[in-house]
């Protein structure tokens, strides 16, 4: 069964390249899409991904606080933080939200996730 990937951006143009990543990575697929992190806390519970690609930088709620709460209410889910600024910004901040892992944006490929995944499994 396919590692299934709840993306969750504000940008359509991320979501739009992060699911091509997903797609052209063997043995995991996207089930849902969101753009806030209301939304991304409301779809893992519908949902019930394996994994959250999550957007640092959201309206309404950030993405540290929604990882936050989606670890809290499902701690088999792993979070992956991504951002266009730096790690440094907001360390404390990621230690703290459950996340498995921060990755760059401009990193974040079939290689970065399947990393990330692996990670995941150790830590599980």
């Amino acid at each position: 069964m396919p590692v299934q990937v709840l993306i969750c951006d504000d940008q359509e143009a991320f979501r739009a390249a992060a699911r091509e990543v997903v797609s052209a990575t063997q043995g995991f697929e996207v089930v849902g899409e969101t753009e806030t992190g209301e939304e991304s806390v409301a779809a893992a519970g519908r949902l019930h991904p394996d994994m959250v690609l999550m957007d640092v930088h959201l309206p309404g709620i950030d993405g540290l606080e929604a990882s936050r709460r989606i670890r809290a209410a499902y701690p088999r889910v792993a979070v992956l933080l991504l951002s266009t600024y730096d790690r440094e910004e907001f360390a404390v901040r990621i230690a703290e939200s459950g996340a498995i892992a921060f990755m760059s944006k401009a990193a974040f490929g079939p290689e970065g996730l399947m990393e990330m995944w692996a990670r995941a499994a150790l830590v599980d």
